[in-house]
């Protein structure tokens, strides 16, 4: 959710193509066609503020690398208001379907967004799971494709929430071979789980132990939102320079 220069069409097109190569042979999930992801941020009917949020979240290259695509079934955990969970939408269509988690008692704000939000068309495949993160989907909700935690992690941590068995019903909530694809601020090392409430980070290796304990293995890093002139020391949503951010993807053996 941080400011990036948005990379030209062409340029993401190629880098969608082949990282989602990539991501069937690693994922080994049966290849399906790729979703034209510049047309899905370019698609007309999109809002004016999803428009300028691409501007800071440069959605691209992201969506590349989850390798989302028509027919998936997709988990968005801390849906917000639901700015990612509508891309997810948009790229799954017209046959995959996305639930989006999001706790009863979470920001009014984001609630409000997300129900104005639902009456857009493109989120027609969308189910939203009022549920807590450490208990995110019904117990009838299994084999998923693809579950997205998208710069929430770190707020758990300050949170009323059993973060291993949060990522342990992730894990359970895969079918073998899906991805977990998680991205969040940089917190300076050593620094662990103890700033998450502070400056809105997270030790990309505290992260990294707490998800593969779950039984996850790290498949894939990207480094399309990496900043490394982030000095780790400032609250990420009050940014007095670019946040670096990390993007890890994990499977489910």
């Amino acid at each position: 959710m941080i400011g990036h220069g948005v990379r030209t069409q062409s340029a993401a097109v190629l880098f969608a193509v082949v990282v989602g190569f990539i991501a069937f042979a690693v994922g080994g999930v049966q290849a399906q066609p790729a979703s034209d992801y510049a047309a899905i941020v370019a698609a007309p009917d999109r809002s004016d503020a999803d428009r300028q949020a691409d501007q800071r979240r440069d959605p691209l290259p992201f969506l590349a690398f989850a390798a989302v695509r028509p027919g998936m079934k997709v988990l968005d955990m801390g849906a917000g208001g639901g700015y990612s969970t509508e891309l997810m939408a948009r790229a799954v269509a017209p046959n995959g379907v996305v639930y989006a988690q999001y706790p009863a008692d979470g920001s009014e704000r984001a609630k409000t967004n997300f129900e104005a939000r639902m009456k857009n068309p493109a989120m027609k495949n969308v189910t939203l799971l009022s549920r807590p993160f450490d208990d995110p989907v019904p117990a009838d909700l299994h084999d998923l494709d693809l579950i997205t935690f998208l710069f929430y992690y770190h707020d758990t941590t300050y949170m009323a929430v059993d973060r291993a068995e949060m990522d342990r019903k992730m894990f359970a909530a895969l079918k073998p071979g899906g991805v977990l694809v998680i991205a969040d601020h940089f917190a300076k090392d050593g620094d662990g789980t103890s700033v998450g409430k502070t400056l809105h980070r997270i030790e990309e290796s505290a992260r990294r132990k707490e998800i593969e304990a779950a039984g996850f293995r790290l498949v894939a890093e990207g480094n399309f939102w990496r900043h490394p002139e982030d000095t780790r020391d400032f609250v990420t949503f009050k940014p007095t320079m670019p946040v670096d951010n990390f993007v890890l993807k994990f499977q489910k053996p």
